[in-house]
């Protein structure tokens, strides 16, 4: 009797990753057509207002950008720590915690020269982040207690925060009784490099250089590897985990922080209930995209920030944004499968097990 089995391949399949991505991109754009015919509508025509949307020109490409900046720094956030086989599921909340703290230095220094207070801002963005984080990393480093667990619970912890600061002290008296904070000082607001991009356009990407860097190439990256690869390996080279795991979640935390202060500081100009906008869990597929390689992060944020104002530009037509939606979870998932198979092979190998009679032949 055979079986289908998955057998380890000696050498991957040439491509790798990109290969598998542009899979993943296939399988979701054929899913995509598939249900757009599905409801009356022809996929050439949502998907040509899509790309004009987000990358038809420099106008289109500076809104992408915008939108990639967050889902790259929060891709990065949780790609740092699965560096080290640590999973940072908080960083929706971290993203909330650094935006909080940053619009409360807007909200005491309103009179500080731009370049001290947008500084300030954004240290203060880190912090909140890292502190959210700090919780969790030293439950994990001293108690053992599984990260998932913690960071995704303090989610819902700080969005309670927002909703209490922006419905209660930090309402904005002339918002006309809606939840929103106050808009920031014009000092406050990050300038503008072309269309509507942002200077967090180069923190973002100035940061995820240097995390790179540091992860590929220097010795606490070496390191990073080797404990995220071998606990016992780790121990053995005289490297302290528990000090690993708590530096590593800090920083990861500090990183999603940071994109809640770039956000706040460059497109939404005031605290609001939805200011993370689920950027934080997009940003687990970013990493899991990027393998948990921080240098991949910025290309797929990019992807996904296209697919995502794509996706609200077809609204238009009458299509639901929540296409992207399924866009994106389709790249995931076909992602996910091509990588496997690019590593496994399917074979049919024989039951170990034999039968009577083939055994009293």
């Amino acid at each position: 009797m055979r079986r289908i089995r998955l057998r380890l391949r000696e050498h991957p399949l040439p491509g790798g990753q990109p290969v598998a991505f542009g899979i993943g991109l296939a399988i979701a754009l054929f899913v995509g057509t598939l249900l757009l015919l599905g409801a009356g509508h022809d996929p050439l025509k949502i998907y040509s207002r899509m790309f004009d949307a987000s990358l038809g020109g420099p106008d289109a490409w500076s809104i992408t950008l915008n939108r990639a900046i967050p889902l790259g720094l929060a891709g990065l956030a949780v790609a740092v720590a699965g560096s080290m086989g640590l999973w940072n599921i908080g960083a929706e909340g971290q993203i909330i915690a650094g935006a909080i703290a940053a619009s409360w230095v807007a909200r005491i220094g309103g009179s500080w020269p731009g370049l001290l207070l947008i500084l300030m801002m954004l240290v203060a963005a880190v912090a909140g982040g890292a502190l959210r984080a700090l919780g969790p990393a030293m439950a994990r480093a001293k108690l053992g207690v599984n990260e998932i667990i913690t960071t995704l619970m303090l989610n819902e912890v700080a969005l309670r925060l927002v909703q209490w600061l922006i419905h209660g002290p930090w309402k904005d008296p002339d918002s006309f009784n809606f939840p929103l904070a106050p808009m920031l000082p014009d000092q406050a607001r990050l300038p503008t490099l072309f269309g509507r991009a942002h200077f967090g356009l180069l923190i973002a990407a100035a940061v995820i250089i240097l995390i790179s860097v540091a992860v590929r190439y220097t010795a606490w990256g070496y390191e990073l590897r080797i404990a995220g690869s071998s606990e016992a390996t780790a121990r053995y080279s005289g490297i302290s985990l528990p000090k690993k795991v708590l530096a590593v979640l800090v920083l990861s935390g500090a990183i999603a922080g940071l994109a809640g202060g770039v956000e706040l500081t460059g497109t939404t100009d005031r605290l609001t209930e939805s200011i993370s906008n689920g950027f934080g869990f997009a940003g687990i597929i970013v990493a899991a995209l990027a393998l948990m390689r921080p240098s991949g992060v910025a290309a797929v944020a990019i992807l996904f920030g296209a697919v995502q104002i794509g996706g609200q530009s077809i609204q238009t037509l009458g299509v639901s944004s929540s296409v992207s939606t399924i866009l994106q979870a389709f790249i995931l998932f076909g992602a996910i499968g091509a990588g496997v198979f690019s590593r496994y092979a399917i074979a049919l190998e024989k039951d170990a097990l034999r039968t009577t009679e083939e055994v009293q032949s």
